[in-house]
Parts: structure tokens; sequence; C-alpha cells
């Protein structure tokens, strides 16, 4: 267990008038993944349990990969096109290897789209420019309605269960797509000697990580069949097929990240509380407010 998680299960006393004293919300993240959404979660009065469910793995085809990064390299696309924090931490290591960072790789006449903040500011922190992301809808869906007609080249570099929703939207509209597996996703926690060294996300320097407990799949079952966690929270459509497990989750309220979170839910059967208006660790605390109020 991590030196920050609290084994004990026992949360500290909460500030009155916090919205959601009292409340504690299950996170189906790994600790690493997890940090800005506990420390979000405590400041709005809750206690975080965690209950990772998914691990990601390094690609099992690194050649094809590998190829399709070194033409990226060499100024062969257009447009990179990124959907995931955990495709830009794979985009770092292959740059690594080659021993050099993101921005001195990817060339500047490479034009950059990405889905959601947290991959947009984990770009930006490299130092590339974002040109394009969605206005609203943080989606394949959304990145498509604001897509530029025949806009060349385009790698998307992607996990191995990501939808073909995108590559298909990007080719009608006038690209040529060169999608290629990033990572896998795989039940937590992926073995060892494959799994993506992805570093601890935080609030920022200075800041000292927040505490939170660990729950097996078992212990988080019971606690939800008992009515001691009031909400849970689906970070992607792959987590949701393992909370799934859990089910039924009574009256555990389940909150979704974002719109194609809440349809696999649907498609399984599980009610959807409340669907997070942007996909960030405050957007993600609203809901579960929004999840748990009155009526």
């Amino acid at each position: 267990m991590p030196a920050n998680a609290s084994g004990s299960g026992s949360s500290p006393g909460t500030p009155a008038g916090k919205p959601l004293d009292g409340v504690r919300v299950l996170i189906t993240r790994s600790p690493e993944r997890s940090l800005p959404l506990v420390a979000a979660l405590q400041e709005a009065g809750a206690q975080a349990v965690l209950l990772p469910l998914i691990d990601f793995e390094r690609a099992a085809d690194q050649h094809s990969l590998d190829v399709a990064c070194d033409a990226l390299g060499a100024g062969a696309f257009d447009w990179l096109v990124v959907t995931s924090a955990t495709t830009v931490h794979v985009l770092l290591a292959k740059a690594a290897e080659r021993g050099l960072s993101l921005r001195q790789w990817i060339p500047a006449g490479t034009r950059i789209a990405a889905v959601g903040p947290a991959s947009r500011n984990l770009l930006e922190s490299a130092g590339l420019p974002v040109e394009l992301t969605p206005r609203e809808e943080q989606s394949a869906a959304g990145l498509l309605e604001v897509w530029p007609a025949g806009a060349g080249k385009v790698l998307l570099p992607q996990a191995d269960i990501a939808p073909a929703r995108l590559a298909e939207g990007l080719t009608a509209a006038g690209c040529l797509v060169t999608a290629v597996t990033a990572y896998r996703t795989v039940d937590y926690p992926a073995a060892a000697e494959r799994r993506l060294a992805i570093p601890a996300e935080d609030g920022g320097p200075g800041q000292v990580p927040p505490s939170y407990s660990l729950l097996a799949p078992e212990a988080a079952a019971a606690e939800i069949e008992a009515g001691q966690i009031q909400a849970v929270v689906a970070a992607s459509p792959s987590a949701v097929r393992r909370i799934h497990a859990l089910s039924p989750l009574h009256g555990c309220r389940l909150v979704a990240i974002g719109r194609s979170t809440a349809e696999q839910a649907a498609a399984l059967g599980l009610p959807v509380a409340a669907i997070a208006a942007e996909p960030t660790p405050q957007g993600l605390v609203a809901a579960v407010e929004m999840a748990l109020a009155p009526g």
C-alpha cells in the first residue's frame, strides 16, 4: 500500500457546512491517477476510497507503434490526435527512447488535437501547442464536430479497446488516418514487466498528497450493499464494465465522467445519477454533488 494510503478506512473530521460532509465516494482508478480527484473530494468534505479496476500495459505490437512514431518524428503526418493522458505518457516514453523531449521530437509543422483537458495539459506542459480541442463535449464526437474538412494525414495512437468512431469520422472528413495501438487496457494490476510507468498526478508543487483508503473488490461490494458508500465514480467505459461486476449498486449513485461512459453504463443496465459537465476533478465533484442532491 502506498505511503499516503490509509489502511484503516477511517477519515479525518471534516469542517461543517461542506457540500459532501460525511459522504464516502468510491474512485475506480489507480492511486497515481486519482490524487487530484481525491483532493477535490476532500475539499468538498467527502472521504475517498479507492478500488483500482483497470490498469495499462505497453502495446503488444511495439514494432507497428515504433514505425508510426518514426514517421511522426520525420514529419509524415499533418496532425497528431491524442485522445487520453495515457497516450501522452506513451509518447513521452517513445521520445525518451530516442533521446529527445517531446517538443524536440514532434515537428513544429505537425498540428496537434487533444480530447479532454488532461491530455491537453500534459501536452502543453511538454511544450507542445494544442491547436484543436472540442468546444463542449470532451469526446471523440466533440472533436469531430470541430474537425476541419480534408485535414490531411493523421496519426491516431490510442488504446487497444478504443471504439472505431473517431478513426471512421476522421476518414469521412477526408483524412488519411493511421490508427495504431499505443497501449492495452487490462484488469488491475497489470503485469509488472509490461505495466506502463505513469507518474503520479498531483495538485502542483508544494501540495501534500491527500490520504485515501484502498479497498478490495469484495470489500467494496460489501460496503456498497451496506450503504456505506454513497457514490462511485466511473472515469471510462472500461471502468463501467468492471463496476458492473459489483452490482447491484443498491443506493450507491453512479457518476460518469462523460457521455461515452454513461452510454456504456446504460447499455449494461446501470442507472447513471449524473454526468460530469467537464472531465476534471472539479467537474466530477460537482457531478457527485448533483447525484446526491435531494430529489
